[in-house]
């Protein structure tokens, strides 16, 4: 029970979101998981630039540091996303990998997979930047099991004070990957943005020749 855990503070190790990853982190691994992390803010992750080579290839035409962080992405059962609010949102080295996902979110990569979502905010929209993380994960074809928002709003013992609520989030985790537990009020919206994706990608089969394949090898074509 491999789970992967964003922190995308460019802050790194002085981070007061990573504290609180740290604290899921611990959690799920008492549960039984393993868990690692990845500090977005020490990699070499370039933008995308819309060349549609993922659809088409499936390789990113960019040489960094994103293909090695992609391939503990695809093979991990469970994923941790963590940022503090910067203006209304994530960080840009967050957002970054997200837009890296193109490939993963037509192919719907998180299928099966489940995810929580962290975020501290000096002021306000901590919860609102949690659960944006969780609309990705969701976007991509994951379950999402809860989320975690501190507005620390000058209080230094916010963060302190929220560890136990993040080390019960990763340990619920854990628990959502080794159950296999379903929320039904995820199902349906899982299943729509699946037939859609499925759909987008046919339509597309000329020119998104690895994405069509992935579908294919998956059977989704074979009724159709």
């Amino acid at each position: 029970m491999k789970i992967l855990a964003f922190n995308g503070s460019p802050r790194v190790s002085s981070s007061s979101t990573r504290q609180l990853l740290l604290a899921a982190c611990e959690g799920a691994e008492g549960a039984g998981a393993t868990t690692t992390v990845i500090d977005i803010g020490e990699l070499d992750i370039g933008y995308c630039n819309g060349c549609g080579s993922c659809h088409i290839t499936g390789e990113c035409v960019l040489d960094d540091d994103f293909e090695a962080v992609y391939y503990q992405f695809l093979n991990a059962d469970g994923i941790i996303f963590s940022s503090p609010v910067y203006i209304n949102s994530v960080t840009a080295q967050l957002k970054t990998v997200f837009d890296r996902l193109s490939d993963a979110v037509h192919c719907q990569r998180l299928s099966g997979k489940y995810g929580c979502s962290l975020s501290t905010a000096g002021g306000a929209l901590a919860e609102e930047v949690a659960e944006y993380q969780n609309g990705v994960i969701r976007m991509l074809g994951g379950t999402t099991v809860g989320s975690l928002g501190v507005n620390i709003m000058g209080d230094p013992a916010a963060v302190d004070a929220a560890i136990p609520a993040a080390t019960a989030l990763g340990a619920d985790l854990a628990a959502a990957i080794r159950e296999q537990r379903t929320y039904p009020e995820q199902e349906e919206e899982r299943r729509i943005r699946r037939e859609h994706m499925i759909e987008l990608v046919r339509s597309n089969k000329n020119e998104w020749k690895s994405e069509y394949e992935y579908w294919e090898n998956q059977g989704a074509y074979s009724d159709r």
